[in-house]
């Protein structure tokens, strides 16, 4: 099912997700909802708050061309980083058509569960390790516009209310 992606500014993007305790059916289902809306949005990663739920749960794949690697993590956490950096231009599924280039760690190895309740670890790097490193901000309340200067923030904010304010007299 695809679910309604939330847009910043909103309250619930500021939070910090609380862990997820039990794999339960309903999270499977949340995450088979994530993967789903995901694609149709189309993106490449989406974290549970932006779909409204506060949970630590990720999914992401960053495969263009080919078949799709759909990666899901509950609890996903980073337990190395790179001391050399890359830049990507970013975006966000909660704040369309806005990009910027971001700074962050080339490489990250990241420890999850899967699924199944079954811990993973991986390296990822390129635009994985970009990927993984915005969606786990997201956990923790924070987007890719609070890495960027107050007076760039401030327009891409006042852009997604104006946004907003449309949408909602559309409906």
């Amino acid at each position: 099912m695809i679910r309604p992606i939330l847009i910043h500014p909103d309250p619930r993007l500021k939070k910090v997700c609380e862990p997820v305790a039990e794999i339960t059916p309903e999270l499977r289902a949340l995450a088979a909802d994530m993967l789903e809306t995901m694609y149709d949005a189309p993106g490449i990663g989406l974290a549970a708050p932006q779909v409204g739920v506060t949970k630590r749960l990720i999914v992401m794949d960053c495969i263009k061309d080919g078949p799709p690697e759909p990666l899901i993590l509950f609890n996903p956490r980073i337990i190395w980083a790179s001391e050399d950096v890359s830049t990507f231009e970013e975006g966000c599924l909660s704040i369309p058509d806005q990009y910027a280039e971001v700074k962050r760690p080339a490489e990250v190895q990241v420890r999850w569960l899967d699924e199944t309740g079954t811990e993973q670890e991986r390296q990822f790097s390129g635009l994985w390790a970009t990927c993984v490193q915005h969606e786990i901000d997201h956990l923790d309340g924070k987007l890719f516009i609070d890495y960027l200067g107050p007076l760039k923030r401030q327009m891409i904010t006042r852009k997604m209310e104006k946004l907003k304010r449309e949408r909602a007299r559309a409906v």
